[in-house]
């Protein structure tokens, strides 16, 4: 079952994060700059947030197995439309189809895990789950920019398509029919009563707080950090794919390290660890100038660590928050704030980047000082979330 899950995120992930690196092929054919092309990040974030706001009234009445076949099946006919779009405004509403989709996907993977997996061995789960990021990085968006290069941007997207045709098929056949959530006698609220209830409790509150630090913290980095290494750090499109090759393949031992490491000394201790060491590399990454390549691939490397380490206990600490019987419309009301805040940090350093009259990217250090604030403020919030379950 936590290797269907890895599957079905890998393909969600890859999915997303292609988008950035084929950012400098996608201002260029289209002809647009750091703003257009922060929408067109946000703009999948921004749907997703929505799709999963209003799937917080409603994810936790139905068999989790069945719910996740009719978004992911959504979800693929999005990532087809990816694979078709011939321009930028039909890929922009292609991405808010595949958002609206997606969004919902990773508050039910993650309130499958809290569903079947204790929480003495849910940092292991989140580990192995999460190492799908990992998996994305090192093998499906290098993957995708080769054959990118090779043919042109469409191609990453038809290949996902078929792979999550055939990750349909891995779900109806290894996820189990979950559905003792619905046997709790409770009374399942109206909508207004998911909200209330979520912004009535003070520890859920902080629990959605630090998700959106934290995605303040990444998102106002990763959209651009492709287009900045090519333009002004003196990569090609093609040296893009060491990037996420060298992160991706320390991410995929260090993820259930991380998370065995959580089991072992606790959540928010990795935590606090890892978010600490996660300021060096974006403080280095957005002050780059022409540097030699292994380098920025030591940089970029120790970011991608980091960055993955802080977030696997953080899933665990958050998913911990609420009780079985409401799990999946918080995390679902969860994953909203989150998809928001992470667009919002997108277009909020697509406005303060801007370029001259070379075509390299300009304020990009500005973007890394608010980047390095949010993520402090994580520190001290994290210790006010409190596991409950």
């Amino acid at each position: 079952m936590l290797w269907t899950l890895a599957a079905i995120n890998f393909i969600h992930i890859v999915d997303f994060m292609i988008l950035m690196p084929l950012g400098p092929q996608l201002m260029r054919l289209f002809s647009i700059g750091p703003s257009e092309f922060s929408l067109l990040v946000s703009s999948y974030t921004f749907s997703a947030g929505a799709s999963s706001f209003f799937g917080a009234f409603v994810l936790d009445r139905f068999d989790r197995k069945k719910i996740l076949l009719w978004v992911y099946v959504g979800f693929t006919i999005g990532t087809l439309g990816c694979a078709l779009s011939p321009n930028y405004p039909i890929l922009l509403a292609a991405r808010v189809i595949s958002g609206i989709f997606g969004g919902l996907t990773s508050a039910l993977i993650l309130a499958i895990i809290g569903d079947v997996i204790p929480d003495e061995r849910r940092g292991r789960a989140m580990g192995l789950v999460m190492s799908a990021f990992s998996f994305a990085s090192v093998m499906g968006v290098p993957l995708g920019l080769f054959l990118a290069s090779l043919s042109d941007w469409h191609t990453p997207f038809y290949i996902l398509s078929a792979l999550a045709l055939l990750s349909l098929g891995m779900i109806f056949r290894f996820i189990p029919s979950i559905t003792d959530h619905l046997g709790k006698e409770i009374k399942r609220p109206h909508p207004f009563e998911v909200i209330t209830r979520v912004t009535s409790n003070g520890n859920q509150m902080r629990a959605i707080t630090l998700s959106i630090m934290m995605m303040f913290g990444q998102f106002m980095i990763i959209p651009f950090l492709s287009p900045y290494n090519v333009a002004n750090v003196g990569f090609t499109e093609m040296q893009l794919t060491y990037i996420y090759i060298a992160g991706g393949a320390f991410t995929i031992f260090t993820s259930p390290w991380v998370g065995k490491l959580s089991d072992k000394h606790g959540k928010l201790k990795i935590f606090t660890i890892f978010m600490v060491l996660n300021l060096l590399p974006i403080a280095i990454i957005t002050h780059l100038g022409v540097t030699p390549i292994v380098y920025v691939l030591m940089v970029t490397t120790l970011f991608f660590v980091t960055s993955n380490g802080r977030y696997v206990p953080a899933a665990a600490i958050i998913t911990g928050t609420a009780m079985p019987e409401n799990r999946g419309s918080f995390l679902s009301f969860n994953s909203a704030v989150q998809q928001l805040a992470a667009g919002f940090a997108s277009l909020i350093a697509g406005l303060i980047i801007g370029q001259n009259e070379l075509g390299q990217l300009t304020n990009f250090n500005w973007v890394g000082y608010l980047a390095i604030f949010f993520s402090i403020l994580c520190i001290p919030l994290a210790r006010r979330v409190k596991v409950v379950s």
